[in-house]
């Protein structure tokens, strides 16, 4: 039986990054709007108000949530590539979903996710090797390379359009 916290798995790294690895993870990161508004595409205000699973976000949450992680790594990886080292600031996300703002119209989000994949990708796209491999520090994690945030942002895009196309599927909607 699949876990509906973790529609397509649970993060895992390969254990030595390769260029294809990390082009293919650019390319979900480059496709993860277009993913994502097709995800939503026809739902109405009461399926946007469905949680994906007991005690998980609605799906209007979810989308908010994207546009608000994915805004964190793009200041991740911008910081990563012109600070050493430096310790970035983490951030409740379950908090973060409760705030007002959650209560835009998804558009909004859909727009500011679009927009933030934009930039990411073309800033992704002009990396050279030593700077996939500058770090961050993350105060849970410790040391992340810029390619294991482009691994965790490509998955987690995944990872969450998942949340919702399952339970399109589940509801046959």
């Amino acid at each position: 039986m699949m876990d509906n916290r973790y529609p397509i798995g649970e993060f895992h790294l390969p254990k030595k990054i390769n260029k294809n690895d990390i082009e293919l993870w650019i390319s979900e990161i480059e496709e993860a709007p277009k993913k994502l508004n097709e995800a939503v595409r026809g739902l109405t205000k009461e399926q946007l108000e469905s949680s994906y699973r007991q005690g998980g976000w609605r799906l209007y949450q979810v989308v908010h949530h994207l546009a608000d992680a994915h805004m964190n790594g793009y200041i991740r990886i911008k910081t990563g590539l012109t600070e050493n080292q430096s310790t970035i600031k983490t951030y409740n996300q379950e908090s973060w979903a409760e705030l007002e703002d959650n209560n835009l119209s998804i558009q909004v989000s859909l727009n500011l996710f679009s927009s933030v994949h934009k930039r990411l990708t073309f800033l992704l796209k002009s990396l050279n090797e030593d700077e996939l491999k500058r770090t961050i520090n993350h105060p849970e994690s410790g040391l992340l390379t810029i390619e294991k945030l482009i691994a965790i942002y490509a998955w987690h895009g995944r990872h969450h359009i998942a949340h919702i196309t399952s339970l399109r599927k589940q509801k046959g909607w």
